[in-house]
């Protein structure tokens, strides 16, 4: 029976004495309720009629008041009946439980207990799911112990419940030891599905794949519930065939269209850099949730695709959907990638005026972002105003101070830490490190380095490359490699680099080779550790080598990455490559870049002939080195901004040795700081000085 509000109200039965007044009318009446004022008006009838201590009729009450969020009108029904059994008992705890009042309801247990009504299988799912949600190890146990006591081991909405529980709480052995003394009988694929979600929420996705291919022998047919938390396994692996396959299987079943499932593949794809899939994915959902957008801004952050993370976050919040904590954060790391200060300005405003102006992790990545974007100052405001701070915010402003080379600061707030008694980890050593490195304090770094193991902190491969590199490039290449052959771990790609780097720079070829056949081992098909030796042959003059290392690189279909570099004009990223004329300001950049030369030679510049790293003459050299892409976003910075303005930009190579020297002339020439972020720090131009103090 269906009625609407008005015509319930109307009812002649709720205003009159006639002759139904059977439990069983009462009961369809309530279930046919719309609205929480019927069942009020409906209680008011039963105390009318005497039927108020009927137990069928006040647990229907009791369920569908808790169905309408009427909680409060469900314990005033439940606490009029004098003795209440075992049925209004357990729809008030379901009642408290299902509107995730979950102390609520373990309360209620307890008085039932108290009341000595003995509970059954009906009780304890609802129970169980409440011990979850607070999570509530202990009180769980001991439900589990009254499961064993009055025989409901085998009962598996119980046993559901319990794997549940166990998995919130991360007791992973006890979750399987509940699910293998199933009986194989009992074991419906929301046993299965438990234990699989169980793995997989808790980071254990190779357990969970195993007890899915059980599953899958034992032919129980799939649900929703078990395909996302497969998917979530094979995210958790990033193994896209396998996650594939089972996109597969999900399309043939029919259930492409379910939320779960759209949210779970798009992740899938978004985390294994199939962006472009997770993206028309993410198209098919008509308003997607909060979870869905979250996967696909992060998703574009963590696979290069930094502007449109910023875009996917605009969109969101234009789209009236609040971001929370994951968004956020994902946002703010794409604004870091894309190295826009004015960007970088916004986030920081719209989150301060966000309830996440005081959240701690929040407040770290902005620090991070606002270094990455070439602002230690603004980095250091949004440290300065965070009260709570933990290690990850003292380590974030220190990797900051790190990125630019401002070394003395950085290891003054590590003192500082310390007197304030924060203990230190191991970023807060690599941004120490990373200072020390770019300062050339290599006593300071040394010390650093040593001081670690102190605080029971194992170095790693990146501590270890950031002291090679310091110990390497102030000349103690010797010192470096017997540091890497006393290495307790295997030295990765990383410090060999760094090794191999600091050859280059001082004309080591012998150890240079060495390292590079360790890189070439470990990573084969990598184009930077041919260039890399390429360049110390080529520094070295010899150019025999660099023609035989280049013959390697085409035959094995390698090629140098090239020059790229961005200029930030009114926020706004305008990219350059070498030779690229598509700019519809080409021509005037051209006569910039010819007018930066002349000026470059009145000034007695001379080009460092050896930073072409090729077998060319003077004239040739020359000009090849003033067309690097810094050369010419530099050029267009000068031309589409006022006078005063720092330009910023961002390089995907290392500098050159002769465009930083060039650099540094500029800015005195034009009068501006320059700003310039390459693959390894910021360098600050400014009256023909650089913050690097020529050491990077």
């Amino acid at each position: 029976m269906t009625m609407s509000e008005s015509s319930l109200l109307a009812s002649p039965f709720l205003h009159s004495n006639s002759g139904i007044h059977s439990d069983s009318f009462y009961a369809s009446l309530i279930g046919s309720s719309t609205h929480k004022s019927q069942l009020r008006q409906i209680h008011a009838r039963l105390f009318v009629l005497g039927l108020q201590l009927s137990s069928l009729l006040i647990t229907k009450l009791i369920h569908a008041s808790s169905s309408f969020g009427d909680i409060r009108f469900a314990r005033k029904v439940f606490d009029d009946l004098p003795r209440p059994q075992i049925f209004p008992w357990n729809a008030i705890i379901t009642g408290y439980s299902r509107n995730n009042l979950f102390q609520d309801a373990l309360l209620m247990y307890s008085k039932m207990q108290l009341a000595r009504v003995s509970p059954d299988s009906f009780t304890f799912p609802h129970l169980l799911k409440a011990c979850s949600g607070l999570p509530h190890l202990q009180m769980g146990r001991l439900v589990h112990a009254q499961v064993l006591r009055l025989g409901f081991e085998a009962d598996g909405f119980v046993q559901n419940g319990l794997i549940a529980l166990y998995a919130k709480c991360r007791r992973m052995g006890s979750a399987r030891t509940v699910f293998e003394g199933l009986p194989m009988s009992e074991r419906t694929v929301v046993s299965w599905t438990a234990i699989v979600s169980a793995y997989a929420q808790n980071g254990e996705p190779l357990e969970a794949l195993e007890i899915f291919s059980q599953m899958r022998k034992m032919d129980v047919k799939l649900d929703c519930v078990a395909l996302v938390s497969v998917l979530n396994a094979f995210t958790c692996l990033q193994d896209l065939e396998q996650g594939r396959a089972v996109h597969g299987s999900v399309v043939k079943i029919g259930l492409e269209t379910e939320p779960d499932l759209l949210i779970s593949l798009n992740t899938m794809y978004a985390k294994c850099g199939q962006v472009e899939t997770a993206k028309i994915l993410f198209g098919k959902m008509k308003s997607p949730n909060l979870i869905l957008w979250n996967a696909m801004i992060s998703g574009y952050a963590k696979n290069g695709y930094a502007k449109d993370a910023i875009d996917a976050f605009h969109e969101m919040i234009n789209k009236g959907v609040r971001p929370d904590t994951i968004s956020i954060t994902s946002a703010v790391s794409a604004c870091a990638q894309v190295g826009s200060l004015e960007q970088a300005r916004w986030m920081d405003e719209y989150i301060g005026r966000s309830d996440y102006r005081d959240d701690v992790f929040i407040s770290s990545a902005l620090i991070d972002m606002f270094a990455k974007c070439g602002s230690v100052e603004c980095a250091r405001s949004v440290f300065d105003r965070t009260l709570d701070r933990d290690v990850v915010v003292w380590s974030a402003m220190i990797v900051g101070y790190g990125l630019h080379g401002r070394a003395r600061e950085a290891i003054s707030l590590y003192r500082a830490m310390e007197r304030g008694g924060v203990q230190p980890n191991d970023v807060t050593f690599l941004g120490l490190l990373v200072a020390c490195n770019h300062s050339g304090l290599v006593r300071e770094g040394w010390w650093f380095f040593n001081r670690m193991t102190d605080h029971k902190i194992n170095p790693q491969q990146q501590h270890y490359a950031c002291v090679i590199d310091l110990l390497g490039r102030a000349g103690h290449i010797d010192q470096a490699y017997e540091v890497i052959r006393c290495m307790p771990i295997h030295p990765g790609v990383t410090v060999w680099g760094a090794l191999l780097s600091a050859c280059k720079k001082h004309r080591h070829v012998g150890l240079g080779e060495y390292a590079a056949q360790q890189l070439f081992s470990i990573d084969p098909s990598n184009t930077g550790h041919y260039v890399q030796l390429s360049n110390l042959y080529a520094a070295a003059r010899l150019w025999d080598r660099v023609a035989e290392v280049r013959l390697r690189m085409k035959e094995k279909g390698l090629s140098k990455d090239v020059g790229c570099s961005w200029v930030e004009v009114r926020g706004r990223l305008e990219a350059f490559r070498v030779g690229d004329k598509s700019h519809p300001r080409y021509e005037e950049i051209e006569r910039q870049v010819e007018w930066i030369e002349t000026k470059l030679k009145e000034s007695g510049f001379v080009a460092y002939k050896d930073a072409s790293l090729h077998d060319l003459n003077d004239e040739e050299a020359e000009e090849t080195l003033c067309s690097h892409s810094e050369r010419i976003a530099i050029a267009y910075g000068l031309i589409s901004t006022p006078q005063e303005t720092t330009l910023r930009i961002t390089k995907n190579l290392r500098a050159c040795v002769n465009c930083h020297a060039a650099t540094k002339v500029i800015s005195k020439l034009v009068g501006r700081e320059i700003v310039v972020r390459d693959t390894n720090r910021f360098h600050h131009f400014k009256d023909g000085v650089c913050s690097c103090g020529d050491y990077w």
